[in-house]
């Protein structure tokens, strides 16, 4: 269903597309204007080479604007995606809009091509960036808490969250957004939802991979982008010749999330685990919105989460910090 937001963004997008031509006559060069997303924390609308999206209505401005001109800065070229230049920021509907050109994404129907190594070393490239003053915290953390709490607003009462709620207790308060990271791990550039949704080709960049939607950007703790494709293979779902690709590609690039060789699960582990409890709790979460059981792969996590909250507190990390 088309809403007034979407409307509003696609005439954005459209104008933002053809500054010269403003007008209520539709374009006989452009296509309809496509919705990519439409959720309460994201409506996403492309009209041609323009990309509009609204955030949340309860958005920090102020970091929006910080993660924004992250984007722009000259030192990442080539590692994120810039916006489109904006004199000033468009609300619609009470949400802070930006624009951003349109990139080739990932085709999920050819997984072979999925680009691990590429976004291995743009997030080294991007860990090792010197980061600038004002730069909000990192979101990782806020997102998995976030859907903890939407999982049990969800399931109140249900037993089968119990895996996830105990695997999500033991993990030290840092990584439930309840504390301050440790402070030699809090000084990185870090995107904060890396995964190969993220990853766009651009004309202007000779068909080379970019980093999008910073949304989630900021210091914090650089382990947290390796966490998802680790989380991923320690449950099974990423074959291990594949994590290794991605892991040795960011080492052989400089990165410094964990050691240069040897064992990376030291520096892995809790934001690992902090990814499976998230991901098992959206399971959790829109499987009871949408009436129906968990389906393979969301069942896959919830059963690491099982298997977490059942290993002694030593082993499972109970007491990190």
């Amino acid at each position: 269903m088309t809403t007034a937001v979407v409307r509003a963004l696609g005439a954005l997008a459209h104008d933002t597309a053809h500054p010269h031509r403003r007008t209520e006559a539709p374009c006989p060069s452009c296509p309809a204007p496509a919705v990519l997303a439409d959720r309460a924390d994201g409506t996403v609308v492309r009209s041609g080479p323009v990309v509009a999206k609204a955030h949340a209505a309860d958005t920090d401005t102020a970091a929006l604007a910080a993660r924004t001109a992250l984007a722009s800065a000259p030192a990442l070229s080539g590692i994120l995606l810039p916006p489109v230049p904006q004199t000033s920021v468009p609300v619609v509907d009470g949400r802070p809009v930006t624009l951003w050109p349109h990139g080739e994404p990932v085709d999920p129907a050819d997984p072979d091509a999925a680009p691990w190594e590429e976004s291995a070393v743009l997030l080294a490239r991007l860990h090792r960036t010197a980061p600038p003053p004002a730069l909000p915290p990192m979101r990782g953390p806020a997102k998995a808490a976030r859907a903890v709490a939407r999982m049990c607003a969800a399931r109140p009462g249900d037993p089968a969250t119990a895996p996830v709620r105990e695997a999500w207790r033991r993990l030290p308060a840092w990584a439930r957004d309840e504390a301050p990271a440790p402070p030699h791990r809090s000084y990185f550039i870090c995107h904060g939802d890396l995964h190969l949704g993220q990853l766009v080709r651009h004309p202007a960049t000779h068909g080379r991979w970019l980093l999008i939607d910073v949304d989630d950007a900021g210091l914090g703790d650089p382990a947290w982008d390796l966490a998802r494709p680790a989380a991923w293979y320690a449950a099974g779902l990423l074959p291990a010749e594949v994590w290794l690709r991605f892991l040795d590609a960011y080492r052989a690039a400089g990165g410094p999330a964990v050691r240069a060789d040897g064992d990376p699960w030291p520096e892995l582990d809790v934001p690992a685990r902090a990814l499976t409890v998230q991901a098992a709790a959206l399971a959790l979460a829109k499987s009871a919105a949408e009436g129906r059981n968990p389906d393979e792969v969301e069942q896959t996590m919830i059963d690491a989460c099982a298997r977490i909250a059942s290993l002694p507190a030593e082993l499972a990390g109970e007491h990190s910090s």
